[in-house]
Protein backbone atom coordinates (compact mmCIF):
# COMPACT_ATOMS: atom_id res chain seq x y z
CA UNK A 1 0.00 0.00 0.00
CA UNK A 2 1.62 3.49 -1.16
CA UNK A 3 0.31 6.55 0.20
CA UNK A 4 0.22 9.34 -2.59
CA UNK A 5 -1.45 12.73 -3.33
CA UNK A 6 -4.55 13.78 -5.27
CA UNK A 7 -7.39 12.79 -2.67
CA UNK A 8 -11.15 12.63 -4.44
CA UNK A 9 -9.66 12.86 -8.18
CA UNK A 10 -6.25 10.12 -7.43
CA UNK A 11 -8.44 7.20 -8.66
CA UNK A 12 -8.94 7.17 -12.51
CA UNK A 13 -11.95 8.97 -13.54
CA UNK A 14 -13.05 11.20 -10.90
CA UNK A 15 -13.39 15.10 -11.25
CA UNK A 16 -13.79 17.75 -8.44
CA UNK A 17 -14.95 21.34 -8.26
CA UNK A 18 -16.08 23.34 -5.99
CA UNK A 19 -17.22 27.32 -6.00
CA UNK A 20 -17.50 30.25 -3.61
CA UNK A 21 -21.53 30.76 -3.25
CA UNK A 22 -21.55 33.26 -0.04
CA UNK A 23 -23.84 30.41 2.01
CA UNK A 24 -20.79 31.51 4.01
CA UNK A 25 -18.82 34.27 4.23
CA UNK A 26 -17.53 35.49 0.98
CA UNK A 27 -14.73 34.52 -0.11
CA UNK A 28 -14.54 30.93 1.08
CA UNK A 29 -15.59 28.20 -1.06
CA UNK A 30 -18.82 25.95 0.33
CA UNK A 31 -20.79 24.29 -2.91
CA UNK A 32 -18.69 21.50 -4.09
CA UNK A 33 -19.47 18.52 -6.76
CA UNK A 34 -17.42 15.09 -6.97
CA UNK A 35 -18.05 13.53 -9.99
CA UNK A 36 -17.14 10.21 -11.87
CA UNK A 37 -17.39 10.61 -15.52
CA UNK A 38 -18.94 7.05 -15.79
CA UNK A 39 -21.58 5.35 -13.43
CA UNK A 40 -20.18 4.24 -10.35
CA UNK A 41 -21.51 1.68 -7.64
CA UNK A 42 -22.35 3.53 -4.55
CA UNK A 43 -22.59 2.79 -0.89
CA UNK A 44 -23.50 4.95 1.88
CA UNK A 45 -23.65 4.65 6.08
CA UNK A 46 -25.24 7.81 7.83
CA UNK A 47 -26.66 8.73 11.09
CA UNK A 48 -28.16 6.87 13.31
CA UNK A 49 -29.56 10.26 14.61
CA UNK A 50 -33.81 9.92 14.49
CA UNK A 51 -33.67 13.85 13.46
CA UNK A 52 -32.43 13.46 9.81
CA UNK A 53 -31.24 15.96 7.54
CA UNK A 54 -33.27 16.69 3.82
CA UNK A 55 -29.93 15.35 2.59
CA UNK A 56 -29.26 12.12 4.72
CA UNK A 57 -33.41 11.43 3.48
CA UNK A 58 -32.19 12.06 -0.26
CA UNK A 59 -28.77 10.31 -0.33
CA UNK A 60 -30.20 7.31 1.55
CA UNK A 61 -32.85 6.51 -1.41
CA UNK A 62 -29.79 7.43 -3.79
CA UNK A 63 -27.75 4.02 -2.65
CA UNK A 64 -30.48 2.06 -2.21
CA UNK A 65 -30.61 2.37 -5.89
CA UNK A 66 -26.80 1.03 -6.21
CA UNK A 67 -25.58 3.46 -8.71
CA UNK A 68 -24.46 6.95 -8.69
CA UNK A 69 -22.95 9.98 -10.81
CA UNK A 70 -22.11 12.30 -8.22
CA UNK A 71 -21.97 13.78 -5.08
CA UNK A 72 -22.87 17.94 -4.73
CA UNK A 73 -22.13 18.91 -1.29
CA UNK A 74 -22.60 22.35 0.69
CA UNK A 75 -21.21 24.02 3.97
CA UNK A 76 -23.33 27.15 5.87
CA UNK A 77 -26.01 25.46 5.93
CA UNK A 78 -27.39 22.06 7.11
CA UNK A 79 -30.74 22.07 5.38
CA UNK A 80 -31.54 20.34 8.46
CA UNK A 81 -35.41 20.46 10.57
CA UNK A 82 -36.62 22.76 7.63
CA UNK A 83 -39.54 20.21 6.58
CA UNK A 84 -41.55 20.05 3.20
CA UNK A 85 -39.16 22.84 1.87
CA UNK A 86 -35.95 21.37 2.88
CA UNK A 87 -36.98 18.35 1.12
CA UNK A 88 -37.44 20.33 -2.14
CA UNK A 89 -34.72 22.45 -1.47
CA UNK A 90 -32.76 19.07 -1.30
CA UNK A 91 -34.25 17.37 -4.61
CA UNK A 92 -34.09 21.04 -6.74
CA UNK A 93 -29.91 21.09 -5.47
CA UNK A 94 -30.06 17.45 -6.48
CA UNK A 95 -31.69 18.21 -10.20
CA UNK A 96 -29.16 21.34 -10.36
CA UNK A 97 -25.52 19.30 -9.98
CA UNK A 98 -27.84 16.38 -12.49
CA UNK A 99 -28.28 18.64 -14.93
CA UNK A 100 -24.56 19.91 -14.89
CA UNK A 101 -23.74 16.24 -15.12
CA UNK A 102 -26.24 15.46 -17.87
CA UNK A 103 -27.52 12.79 -16.25
CA UNK A 104 -30.67 12.01 -13.57
CA UNK A 105 -31.35 13.35 -10.17
CA UNK A 106 -31.65 9.79 -8.97
CA UNK A 107 -27.95 9.48 -9.66
CA UNK A 108 -26.36 12.05 -7.28
CA UNK A 109 -26.12 11.94 -3.84
CA UNK A 110 -26.73 15.31 -1.66
CA UNK A 111 -24.20 16.47 1.42
CA UNK A 112 -25.09 19.37 3.86
CA UNK A 113 -23.42 20.96 6.79
CA UNK A 114 -24.02 23.83 8.63
CA UNK A 115 -26.62 25.87 10.94
CA UNK A 116 -29.51 23.54 11.54
CA UNK A 117 -33.26 25.00 11.27
CA UNK A 118 -32.35 27.91 8.64
CA UNK A 119 -33.58 27.19 5.21
CA UNK A 120 -31.51 27.01 2.47
CA UNK A 121 -30.53 30.36 0.15
CA UNK A 122 -31.18 28.81 -3.05
CA UNK A 123 -30.95 31.98 -4.85
CA UNK A 124 -27.27 31.51 -3.95
CA UNK A 125 -26.90 27.46 -3.88
CA UNK A 126 -27.94 26.91 -7.51
CA UNK A 127 -25.69 29.40 -9.23
CA UNK A 128 -23.10 27.73 -6.49
CA UNK A 129 -23.62 24.46 -8.13
CA UNK A 130 -23.40 25.27 -11.61
CA UNK A 131 -20.13 27.42 -10.79
CA UNK A 132 -18.76 24.78 -9.66
CA UNK A 133 -19.65 21.87 -12.14
CA UNK A 134 -17.68 24.85 -14.73
CA UNK A 135 -14.46 24.21 -12.47
CA UNK A 136 -14.36 20.76 -12.18
CA UNK A 137 -11.24 19.28 -12.98
CA UNK A 138 -8.50 15.99 -11.90
CA UNK A 139 -7.06 19.22 -9.58
CA UNK A 140 -10.37 19.76 -7.75
CA UNK A 141 -9.98 17.84 -4.72
CA UNK A 142 -8.29 20.23 -2.42
CA UNK A 143 -10.75 23.00 -3.20
CA UNK A 144 -13.75 20.44 -2.83
CA UNK A 145 -12.02 19.84 0.66
CA UNK A 146 -12.25 23.12 1.42
CA UNK A 147 -16.07 23.87 0.12
CA UNK A 148 -16.51 21.37 3.34
CA UNK A 149 -15.34 23.41 6.24
CA UNK A 150 -17.26 24.93 8.57
CA UNK A 151 -15.18 25.18 12.00
CA UNK A 152 -12.40 23.14 10.88
CA UNK A 153 -8.97 24.65 10.70
CA UNK A 154 -7.73 22.58 8.13
CA UNK A 155 -8.72 20.45 5.35
CA UNK A 156 -8.90 16.97 5.06
CA UNK A 157 -7.91 14.67 2.31
CA UNK A 158 -5.46 11.28 1.95
CA UNK A 159 -5.76 8.83 -1.12
CA UNK A 160 -3.32 5.03 -1.42
CA UNK A 161 -2.70 3.02 -4.05
CA UNK A 162 -2.75 -0.65 -3.91
CA UNK A 163 -2.28 -3.80 -6.86
CA UNK A 164 -5.21 -6.16 -7.32
CA UNK A 165 -4.52 -8.93 -9.20
CA UNK A 166 -1.86 -6.63 -11.39
CA UNK A 167 -4.51 -3.85 -11.54
CA UNK A 168 -3.43 -1.05 -9.50
CA UNK A 169 -6.44 0.73 -7.85
CA UNK A 170 -6.67 3.76 -5.67
CA UNK A 171 -8.68 5.05 -3.37
CA UNK A 172 -9.14 8.76 -2.16
CA UNK A 173 -10.98 10.21 0.77
CA UNK A 174 -11.90 13.69 1.87
CA UNK A 175 -13.60 14.57 4.78
CA UNK A 176 -14.78 17.26 6.92
CA UNK A 177 -15.54 17.37 10.98
CA UNK A 178 -14.20 19.46 13.86
CA UNK A 179 -17.77 19.74 16.68
CA UNK A 180 -20.61 17.60 17.11
CA UNK A 181 -18.83 14.60 16.80
CA UNK A 182 -19.62 11.47 18.10
CA UNK A 183 -20.81 9.56 15.24
CA UNK A 184 -22.73 5.81 15.31
CA UNK A 185 -21.82 5.57 11.47
CA UNK A 186 -18.88 7.67 9.77
CA UNK A 187 -18.47 11.23 10.16
CA UNK A 188 -20.25 14.70 9.27
CA UNK A 189 -19.15 14.58 6.37
CA UNK A 190 -17.51 11.88 4.33
CA UNK A 191 -16.45 11.14 0.78
CA UNK A 192 -14.60 8.28 -0.92
CA UNK A 193 -13.64 7.43 -4.48
CA UNK A 194 -11.98 4.76 -6.09
CA UNK A 195 -11.25 3.10 -9.29
CA UNK A 196 -11.69 -0.30 -8.32
CA UNK A 197 -14.14 -2.70 -9.85
CA UNK A 198 -16.38 -4.14 -6.76
CA UNK A 199 -20.14 -5.11 -6.81
CA UNK A 200 -22.66 -2.78 -4.76
CA UNK A 201 -23.34 -4.95 -2.06
CA UNK A 202 -19.68 -5.78 -1.65
CA UNK A 203 -18.77 -2.39 -1.57
CA UNK A 204 -21.44 -1.94 0.97
CA UNK A 205 -20.25 -4.46 3.18
CA UNK A 206 -16.49 -2.88 2.92
CA UNK A 207 -17.68 0.14 4.31
CA UNK A 208 -19.60 -0.95 7.10
CA UNK A 209 -16.35 -2.52 8.50
CA UNK A 210 -14.23 0.23 7.52
CA UNK A 211 -16.33 2.80 9.21
CA UNK A 212 -16.44 1.08 12.41
CA UNK A 213 -13.18 0.83 12.93
CA UNK A 214 -12.75 4.33 12.32
CA UNK A 215 -15.19 6.91 11.77
CA UNK A 216 -17.31 5.06 14.27
CA UNK A 217 -14.58 5.63 17.13
CA UNK A 218 -13.59 9.15 17.37
CA UNK A 219 -15.34 11.77 19.26
CA UNK A 220 -14.66 15.05 20.20
CA UNK A 221 -18.19 16.25 22.01
CA UNK A 222 -20.78 13.77 22.27
CA UNK A 223 -22.77 14.77 20.26
CA UNK A 224 -24.12 12.82 17.08
CA UNK A 225 -25.38 15.06 14.15
CA UNK A 226 -28.06 14.89 12.08
CA UNK A 227 -26.44 15.50 8.85
CA UNK A 228 -23.79 12.20 9.33
CA UNK A 229 -23.17 11.29 5.85
CA UNK A 230 -20.20 8.77 4.41
CA UNK A 231 -20.32 7.58 0.94
CA UNK A 232 -17.86 6.04 -1.05
CA UNK A 233 -18.12 5.65 -5.42
CA UNK A 234 -16.51 2.62 -7.03
CA UNK A 235 -16.63 3.55 -10.91
CA UNK A 236 -14.56 0.22 -12.00
CA UNK A 237 -11.89 2.34 -14.23
CA UNK A 238 -8.70 0.19 -12.29
CA UNK A 239 -10.49 -2.82 -14.60
CA UNK A 240 -9.61 -5.16 -12.03
CA UNK A 241 -11.90 -8.63 -11.50
CA UNK A 242 -14.65 -7.55 -8.94
CA UNK A 243 -13.05 -8.93 -5.55
CA UNK A 244 -15.43 -12.02 -3.66
CA UNK A 245 -16.42 -12.94 -0.62
CA UNK A 246 -13.42 -13.98 0.87
CA UNK A 247 -10.69 -13.37 -1.67
CA UNK A 248 -7.10 -11.98 -0.70
CA UNK A 249 -8.37 -9.44 -3.34
CA UNK A 250 -11.27 -8.18 -1.27
CA UNK A 251 -9.02 -8.34 1.97
CA UNK A 252 -6.83 -5.99 0.40
CA UNK A 253 -8.81 -3.57 -0.89
CA UNK A 254 -11.00 -3.76 2.89
CA UNK A 255 -7.59 -2.90 4.03
CA UNK A 256 -6.96 -0.24 2.11
CA UNK A 257 -10.32 1.17 2.86
CA UNK A 258 -9.68 1.38 6.46
CA UNK A 259 -6.56 2.86 6.40
CA UNK A 260 -8.21 5.41 4.09
CA UNK A 261 -11.28 5.83 6.87
CA UNK A 262 -8.91 5.69 9.70
CA UNK A 263 -6.52 8.60 8.37
CA UNK A 264 -9.32 10.82 7.81
CA UNK A 265 -10.91 9.83 11.04
CA UNK A 266 -7.66 11.23 13.04
CA UNK A 267 -7.47 14.32 11.03
CA UNK A 268 -11.27 15.13 12.47
CA UNK A 269 -10.37 13.90 15.94
CA UNK A 270 -7.49 16.02 16.07
CA UNK A 271 -9.30 18.85 14.53
CA UNK A 272 -11.61 18.90 17.35
CA UNK A 273 -13.09 21.99 18.51
CA UNK A 274 -10.96 24.07 20.71
CA UNK A 275 -8.75 21.04 20.91
CA UNK A 276 -5.23 21.46 21.78
CA UNK A 277 -4.17 17.61 22.44
CA UNK A 278 -5.02 14.52 20.18
CA UNK A 279 -5.92 11.15 22.08
CA UNK A 280 -5.33 8.00 21.62
CA UNK A 281 -6.81 5.38 23.66
CA UNK A 282 -5.96 1.27 23.13
CA UNK A 283 -7.86 -1.08 25.31
CA UNK A 284 -6.82 -4.53 25.14
CA UNK A 285 -7.14 -7.51 27.55
CA UNK A 286 -11.16 -7.03 26.40
CA UNK A 287 -13.81 -10.11 26.53
CA UNK A 288 -15.32 -9.36 23.37
CA UNK A 289 -14.67 -6.97 20.23
CA UNK A 290 -17.94 -4.72 21.07
CA UNK A 291 -16.51 -4.59 24.32
CA UNK A 292 -12.73 -3.17 23.38
CA UNK A 293 -14.52 -0.47 21.27
CA UNK A 294 -17.37 0.63 23.92
CA UNK A 295 -14.23 1.19 26.50
CA UNK A 296 -12.61 2.81 24.43
CA UNK A 297 -15.18 5.34 23.28
CA UNK A 298 -15.89 5.57 26.74
CA UNK A 299 -12.80 7.04 27.76
CA UNK A 300 -12.19 9.13 25.15
CA UNK A 301 -15.62 10.69 25.25
CA UNK A 302 -15.55 11.15 29.23
CA UNK A 303 -15.59 15.18 29.43
CA UNK A 304 -14.03 15.47 32.40
CA UNK A 305 -11.28 12.70 31.23
CA UNK A 306 -10.70 15.34 28.30
CA UNK A 307 -10.97 18.16 30.71
CA UNK A 308 -7.83 16.14 33.26
CA UNK A 309 -5.57 16.23 29.62
CA UNK A 310 -6.50 19.38 28.73
CA UNK A 311 -4.60 20.50 32.35
CA UNK A 312 -2.38 18.42 31.80
CA UNK A 313 -3.72 16.47 34.67
CA UNK A 314 -2.61 12.41 35.63
CA UNK A 315 -5.69 11.88 36.73
CA UNK A 316 -6.64 8.04 36.42
CA UNK A 317 -9.40 8.23 38.46
CA UNK A 318 -11.58 9.35 35.77
CA UNK A 319 -10.44 6.92 33.05
CA UNK A 320 -11.21 3.88 35.05
CA UNK A 321 -14.24 5.43 36.14
CA UNK A 322 -15.30 5.82 32.62
CA UNK A 323 -14.53 2.10 32.05
CA UNK A 324 -17.01 1.63 34.90
CA UNK A 325 -20.41 3.11 32.84
CA UNK A 326 -19.17 2.04 29.37
CA UNK A 327 -18.90 -1.69 29.28
CA UNK A 328 -20.86 -4.47 31.38
CA UNK A 329 -17.77 -6.95 31.48
CA UNK A 330 -15.57 -5.52 33.54
CA UNK A 331 -13.63 -6.12 36.91
CA UNK A 332 -11.90 -3.05 38.08
CA UNK A 333 -9.27 -5.40 40.21
CA UNK A 334 -7.57 -6.73 37.14
CA UNK A 335 -7.58 -3.06 35.21
CA UNK A 336 -4.33 -1.83 34.23
CA UNK A 337 -3.34 1.74 32.91
CA UNK A 338 -0.84 3.79 31.18
CA UNK A 339 -0.40 7.14 30.24
CA UNK A 340 1.96 7.16 27.37
CA UNK A 341 4.82 4.76 29.01
CA UNK A 342 4.06 5.20 32.20
CA UNK A 343 2.57 3.13 34.11
CA UNK A 344 0.14 4.89 36.16
CA UNK A 345 -2.40 1.82 38.10
CA UNK A 346 -2.19 -2.20 38.31
CA UNK A 347 -4.52 -4.23 39.68
CA UNK A 348 -7.45 -1.13 40.15
CA UNK A 349 -4.60 0.39 42.38
CA UNK A 350 -2.72 3.30 41.79
CA UNK A 351 0.84 3.33 42.12
CA UNK A 352 3.66 5.23 43.21
CA UNK A 353 4.50 7.48 39.89
CA UNK A 354 6.57 11.14 39.28
CA UNK A 355 4.35 13.40 38.79
CA UNK A 356 6.92 15.65 36.67
CA UNK A 357 6.91 12.49 34.15
CA UNK A 358 3.28 12.39 34.16
CA UNK A 359 3.67 16.22 33.70
CA UNK A 360 5.91 15.80 30.75
CA UNK A 361 3.56 13.08 29.00
CA UNK A 362 0.91 15.05 29.12
CA UNK A 363 2.15 18.24 28.01
CA UNK A 364 2.47 16.57 24.39
CA UNK A 365 0.58 17.21 21.91
CA UNK A 366 -0.46 13.67 21.05
CA UNK A 367 -0.98 11.56 24.37
CA UNK A 368 -1.82 8.12 23.95
CA UNK A 369 -3.70 5.93 26.91
CA UNK A 370 -3.63 2.47 27.22
CA UNK A 371 -5.91 0.57 29.61
CA UNK A 372 -5.26 -3.54 29.67
CA UNK A 373 -8.54 -4.96 30.96
CA UNK A 374 -7.13 -8.82 31.11
CA UNK A 375 -10.14 -10.92 30.87
CA UNK A 376 -10.25 -11.72 26.67
CA UNK A 377 -7.77 -11.04 24.08
CA UNK A 378 -10.03 -8.52 22.09
CA UNK A 379 -8.39 -4.47 21.76
CA UNK A 380 -9.66 -1.74 19.92
CA UNK A 381 -8.52 1.78 19.40
CA UNK A 382 -10.38 4.75 19.74
CA UNK A 383 -9.40 8.99 19.02
CA UNK A 384 -10.69 12.07 20.24
CA UNK A 385 -9.21 15.69 21.78
CA UNK A 386 -8.88 17.45 25.25
CA UNK A 387 -11.52 19.50 26.31
CA UNK A 388 -10.81 23.44 26.72
CA UNK A 389 -11.86 26.28 27.19
CA UNK A 390 -12.16 27.47 23.17
CA UNK A 391 -14.56 24.99 22.72
CA UNK A 392 -16.80 26.54 24.73
CA UNK A 393 -16.51 30.25 23.13
CA UNK A 394 -16.71 28.39 19.58
CA UNK A 395 -20.04 26.61 20.47
CA UNK A 396 -21.20 29.53 22.85
CA UNK A 397 -21.56 31.33 19.17
CA UNK A 398 -21.70 29.22 16.88
CA UNK A 399 -24.90 31.04 15.00
CA UNK A 400 -23.58 34.05 15.21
Amino acid sequence: MQQIAGGVCAPKGFLAGAAMAEIKKAGKYDVGLIVSEVEAAVAGVFTTNRVKAAPVIYSKKVVEGGRAKGIVLNSGNANACTGEQGMADCLAMGQAAASVLGTGAELVAVASTGVIGVEMPMDKVLPGVKKAGEALSTQGAHAVALAMMTTDTFAKETAVEISLAGHQVRIGGVAKGSGMIHPNMATMLGFITTDARIDAGVLQEALQEAAAESFNMITVDGDTSTNDTLLILANGLAGNSPPVTGSDDLRQFKAALSQVCRELAKMIARDGEGATKFLEVEVGGAGSLGDARQAARGIAGSSLAKAAFYGEDANWGRIICALGYSIETFDPDRVDIFLGELQVSKAGAGLPFSEEEAKEILSRKDIKVRVELNLGDFRATAWGCDLSHEYVTINGSYRT
